[in-house]
């Protein structure tokens, strides 16, 4: 379920409604069978619109919706009667969407508010009727505009999870364990690698009421940048979060260099990842004395913040939350 519950990229084929062609017609009276032009203008085309919905948290909806057609506008008619405009199709997606062209990838919408409506492709104009070209010189002119076509092509949504806090690390590293601890989601948690294969988001619940998310990433292996493992899906994700959470098992070979990995795969992927905050905790911290972990912290990188934890007895889950909570409003004052 979990597979195919979260939906992170889709390709759709949109046609934005073509505008309806101008009228050419010509009043005619019991009185003055040649009272001049009376066309009327064509209808605009339907746009495609998209429209943020707070309540959305995948794109699933959408899996099964490959054609979107908006309206066509309508004709023009006599008696300068503009045609009726195309109805607009509107898509509900998650905040965090990013829409693209197929062909060249160029962003061209990004929703990020509830509510916010953005059209993404515009209908084709209606064209001007044959009243609109009336003039002193040429009184009874006996053309009129087509409506322009609408935008057609093939594109692309993808969404990018908005969350406060991003969970970074290898398969296994107690990600899930973490977030099941914290919030009160309820991730896929298993002894094996890759058991998360989706982002799994929770609200933690910090003091006086307060909250903030975090997103349970799938894990990162070497290479990941090029596309290894889930790759680019999983990296896409990371840009959205202000603050990452790197963890490193107590039971790793070599802390420093499981670190440093992770870090050389968001610098390859996107070297403005090396801007947000870090915070380095060691995860399954339960295994180890006070002795094991003075040799750890001497490995751990001086200007990055460390933790020890442990998801099982909850040991310094309390000082991370203080931790996080600090980091995100350093976070906001700085903007």
């Amino acid at each position: 379920m979990e597979k195919t519950n979260f939906i992170d990229y889709i390709r759709i084929f949109c046609r934005s409604g073509h505008g309806g062609p101008g009228s050419r017609h010509f009043m005619r009276t019991k009185f003055n069978p040649t009272a001049g032009p009376d066309g009327g203008d064509g209808g605009r085309g339907g746009h495609i619109i998209l429209k943020g919905n707070k309540n959305l948290w995948t794109l699933l909806h959408l899996r099964y919706y490959k054609n979107v057609h908006a309206e066509n506008g309508e004709s023009g008619s006599g008696n300068n009667c503009t045609g009726r405009s195309g109805k607009d199709v509107i898509i509900e997606v998650p905040l965090g969407t990013i829409a693209r062209d197929e062909l060249n990838a160029m962003k061209e919408v990004e929703i990020l508010e509830d509510g916010q409506e953005v059209i993404w492709m515009k209908g084709g104009r209606g064209g001007l009727g044959n009243a609109a070209f009336a003039t002193a010189t040429n009184q009874a002119p006996e053309y009129s505009q087509p409506g322009e076509p609408g935008i057609e092509g093939w594109k692309i949504l993808e969404l990018k999870v908005l969350a406060d806090v991003g969970l970074v690390g290898f398969p296994n590293a107690g990600k899930s364990t973490l977030l099941s601890v914290i919030t009160a989601a309820k991730p896929k948690i298993a002894d094996y690698a890759f058991t998360t294969i989706t982002p799994q988001l929770g609200m933690v619940d910090y003091r006086d009421g307060k909250s903030f998310c975090v997103a349970d990433l799938p894990g990162i292996i070497e290479g990941a940048a090029e596309g290894k493992g889930l790759g680019h899906r999983f990296l896409r994700h990371i840009e959205r979060n202000p603050v990452l959470l790197f963890m490193i098992p107590a039971d790793s070979n070599d802390h420093k260099k499981e670190f440093q990995i992770l870090l050389k795969e968001l610098e390859e992927y996107n070297p403005e990842l090396l801007d947000k905050q870090f915070l380095l905790a060691i995860s399954k911290s339960d295994m180890l004395d006070d002795e094991l972990k003075k040799e750890i912290a001497k490995e751990l990188p001086a200007k990055i913040p460390h933790i020890f934890i442990s998801s099982i007895t909850g040991q310094g889950l309390t000082e991370l939350k203080d931790l996080l909570w600090n980091l995100l409003n350093q976070q906001v004052n700085a903007h």
